[in-house]
């Protein structure tokens, strides 16, 4: 048996959670994904996977082979672009998880600079609303908002992320604009609430050096981020979302700030991937012009007050008035307290 081999057709069946998957992108049949399995199982001496009818997962035995079989194609990997074309640079596929709104509106709108650099890498780009596991689902790195706690992680802090609070003019000529944070008593909050626990997600700012938690009355609550804003615009009550998100809507006078003086925390930006030996050259490309992008930017790099007085520009894509909110950038940023976000806004 070539155990090269088996390795790789082991964490191809990981990472497609699937035989037949893992036999269609190898090119081969499935029975000798198979058996490959087997007679790796039997040269071991352990089981590698839990196999049902609907799924197979890790054994722990096989978790600890697959981490160290992820390591030894690393290297590999690492070796063999060490000597071959190494003036070609970075190639092969990169799968990447971001959320939604950094997606749309930071890296997709530079992207072109980056193939321009980097002609020889794919990428493959992931938007959704979820946490994913790099492990399971073969994800090169991801970007991710909040205190970061994973230590089978390699962080490298890129950005900080700072949230405003604000309304549409229809609310606020019919409600008033609060001038303190004791205002809000008397207005209406639309609300994001968590699809871990139900609850709607605490409104704070910071007062006096400290961060507080500031309860708002609302009618609505939703867990959809096009749905949050949608809400905002029509005047249903006030929101706290990312000012880069909302920087479209407040230039054309869609959305109103209020509260300037007290804002939520800000919370960092970190770009992620596993703790391998070595960085793969294409990981390597992606991280280091992502640094680039937002430090370019002041929205992401705690210098708001240059951007709004116009000193500098960050290349957002623009949000035209004209297309419906279901169709325009998903706001994303709900943090959990241990550094597991989901459903961000």
């Amino acid at each position: 048996m070539d155990r090269f081999q088996a390795m790789q057709v082991f964490i191809r069946v990981v990472d497609s959670n699937s035989f037949s998957r893992a036999a269609d992108s190898l090119g081969i049949p499935r029975t000798n994904v198979t058996t490959t399995i087997q007679n790796l199982e039997s040269l071991l001496q352990v089981r590698l996977l839990n196999r049902t009818t609907r799924r197979i997962s890790l054994t722990p035995d096989g978790a600890a082979y697959y981490e160290r079989c992820l390591r030894i194609l690393a290297d590999v990997d690492e070796t063999e672009t060490l000597f071959q074309n190494v003036a070609r640079g970075p190639k092969g596929r990169l799968r990447i998880d971001v959320p939604p709104s950094i997606g749309k509106l930071v890296l997709l709108p530079n992207i072109c600079e980056f193939y321009q650099r980097n002609p020889d890498v794919e990428i493959v780009m992931g938007l959704g609303d979820r946490m994913v596991d790099l492990v399971q689902e073969a994800v090169d790195c991801v970007i991710r908002v909040g205190e970061l706690q994973d230590s089978s992680m390699v962080a490298r802090r890129i950005g900080t992320f700072q949230s405003i609070t604000c309304a549409a003019p229809s609310y606020l000529d019919q409600y008033g604009e609060p001038e303190q944070i004791s205002d809000l008593e008397q207005h209406k909050a639309v609300h994001y609430f968590s699809s871990r626990n139900g609850r709607n997600l605490d409104w704070d700012f910071v007062v006096d050096g400290k961060s507080i938690v500031v309860p708002v009355k609302g009618k609505i609550a939703v867990n959809d981020s096009d749905a949050y804003l949608d809400c905002a615009l029509k005047g249903f009550g006030l929101i706290q979302a990312p000012r880069f998100m909302l920087m479209p809507h407040l230039k054309s006078g869609a959305l109103r700030e209020v509260l300037p003086e007290w804002t939520p925390p800000p919370m960092p930006i970190s770009v992620m991937y596993l703790a391998n030996r070595h960085l793969s050259p294409k990981v390597r490309a992606f991280v280091d012009w992502t640094v680039e992008i937002f430090s370019a930017c002041p929205l992401f790099s705690g210098r708001d007050k240059e951007f709004l007085e116009g000193l500098q520009e960050c290349h957002f894509a623009e949000i035209s008035a004209a297309v419906p909110v279901s169709a325009q950038n998903s706001i994303r940023n709900v943090i959990e307290r241990k550094n597991l976000a989901e459903n961000v806004f």
